[in-house]
């Protein structure tokens, strides 16, 4: 029998994971908020829902009936969160993904582990219902800024608008890593954790965003000279040391797309 997993959210991410899972020989249930992707989770293999969390007062029992469910949506609307959460402890979900982002840590120019301390934010704050909660087990995933494929980092700016920090640093990762980084967990059950996941690599931003405006044959980016001077560091060592990981997408300015 397929062991089953339910995606919340099909979207840039989401998709392309549960082809991968599917692949893998998992019975994948996904989600997205309208029709028009329907036809094609349908397409891809998924078994496709229709689910809003502005209207989680829906049945999703069908849904959640699965042994993991990954969260991989925008939101951060925590009373959302919470109606959410309810569901999840009434259905037979005790094992939940839940995608976050390294922009719970401030800029505190240094580097920042999963043990520095969060942000006041919806997002440090979701974080907490999920990883409080005793009815299942979760794990949180910070990742960094999500490249790859159509989303060039080169056109992540207009223009037409000087780009701010430029001696900072960047925390990105590629969506095959965050892809494979998914698998690993889900595979060696790795649970009731937080982490880090970003490439090895944090060239400043002015290095970076003018490489890959080059790949690209755009101008030159231009820069805000004046702009504050401040960045963090996002260490994923806990993440390679616990998966015994190795990023495909380790240097962002000497990586090269297969």
């Amino acid at each position: 029998m397929k062991r089953e997993i339910s995606i919340l959210g099909c979207g840039w991410l989401g998709m392309a994971l549960a082809s991968n899972l599917i692949q893998m020989g998992y019975m994948v249930k996904g989600s997205a908020t309208s029709n028009n992707k329907f036809d094609k989770m349908k397409l891809s293999g998924v078994i496709p829902f229709i689910i809003n969390i502005n209207k989680i007062e829906q049945n999703i029992s069908d849904f959640l009936s699965s042994e993991v469910l990954i969260i991989s949506i925008s939101s951060k609307n925590t009373d959302d969160f919470r109606k959410l959460i309810n569901q999840i402890e009434k259905s037979k979900i005790r094992k939940v993904l839940f995608i976050s982002s390294s922009s719970v840590y401030s800029n505190t120019n240094q580097i920042v582990t999963e043990n520095s301390p969060v942000n006041n934010s919806s997002l440090s704050e979701i974080e907490l219902l999920f990883k409080s909660n005793l009815i299942f087990k979760t794990t949180i995933i910070r990742f960094g800024g999500l490249f790859g494929y159509d989303r060039k980092p080169g056109k992540f700016y207009s223009t037409d608008k000087k780009i701010d920090n430029p001696e900072g640093y960047v925390n990105l990762i590629h969506r095959d890593d965050c892809i494979r980084i998914i698998e690993q967990i889900i595979k060696n059950n790795i649970w009731q954790e937080t982490l880090n996941a970003c490439a090895d690599t944090h060239p400043k931003r002015r290095d970076f965003y003018k490489k890959e405006a080059a790949k690209l044959g755009l101008n030159e980016p231009q820069f805000n000279e004046n702009s504050l001077f401040e960045y963090k560091i996002v260490s994923n060592e806990k993440l390679k040391k616990m998966l015994s990981f190795s990023f495909k997408y380790s240097n962002l300015l000497d990586y090269k797309e297969e």
